[in-house]
């Protein structure tokens, strides 16, 4: 059987989950705070049918070798911690981070996970909450007399707020930033929700604008950082991709049926 058979076949796979990050990609262009994935691919193992620098004669060497491949495999699909651009929204509680870090919530089971998502809420308790109810950390309660339009949060996460019949902005916490030494490697979970694993390394805790940490833009949100006309031109490069890899498979099949047919 030809060996090109099954090589064309891996380059279809490939391509074929390629053509899935790409459509998940595009599928988000408008999710807050989303990161973008990249396939990466590499080639598979060779079968070396002569070795580079084998004697040839007493006096020379074979300079290059003969190496048959068996195809491509998907070897990881990174996210890309890009910026993603900055949009208006005037509401009080929305949070961007520009530049490096994470916010820190809490989730059901007790367990921290990381976001770039800052369309936060204000629930029924004074407390500032991701829009699956999420709390986020380190707690900032409200008091429960606060005027809401005079909730202010600066670039370096210090947050004041004036109760009622009080005109002086009294701070009632600090938002605090995690980053991480690589990124990459933590763990989508969805929600634009991220786990720490060893890859990623452990979250190290910082005041905005302080130690490598970006700047909360309050009445801001941080937009995908999906381009649009990228995913288009890769998804027009994987699709020939694809269609080449078939031709392949189709001249293989072409080819066993003329040697099929040399006897009648």
């Amino acid at each position: 059987m030809m060996r090109a058979l099954w090589t064309g076949a891996s380059g279809m796979i490939g391509q074929q989950f390629n053509i899935n990050t790409i459509a998940n990609n595009l599928a988000n262009v408008n999710t807050t705070g989303f990161k973008k994935n990249r396939t990466d691919f590499e080639d598979l193992l060779y079968q070396t049918n002569q070795l580079a620098g084998t004697p040839a004669t007493e006096l020379t060497v074979y300079p290059t070798g003969i190496q048959m491949g068996a195809g491509v495999r998907v070897s990881a699909t990174p996210k890309e911690f890009t910026q993603g651009p900055l949009e208006s929204t005037g509401s009080v509680s929305d949070l961007a981070i520009e530049g490096e870090g994470f916010f820190r919530v809490l989730n059901l089971d007790g367990t921290y996970a990381y976001t770039r998502d800052g369309s936060f809420k204000i629930d029924d308790n004074g407390q500032l909450v991701t829009s699956d109810g999420y709390r986020v950390l380190p707690e900032l309660i409200l008091p429960p007399n606060f005027v809401r339009d005079s909730l202010a949060i600066s670039q370096d996460g210090r947050v004041t707020v004036k109760v009622a019949g009080n005109d002086t902005p009294i701070q009632v916490g600090q938002i605090e930033l995690y980053r991480f030494v690589n990124p990459v490697g933590l763990d989508a979970i969805g929600q634009n929700l991220f786990k720490v694993t060893n890859a990623s390394g452990p979250a190290i805790a910082g005041r905005p604008g302080f130690d490598g940490m970006g700047l909360v833009e309050q009445k801001y949100l941080e937009m995908s950082n999906v381009s649009v006309v990228r995913e288009m031109v890769d998804m027009i490069v994987a699709q020939r991709a694809y269609e080449m890899n078939s031709k392949t498979i189709q001249t293989s099949d072409t080819m066993l049926g003329i040697a099929n047919n040399l006897k009648r």
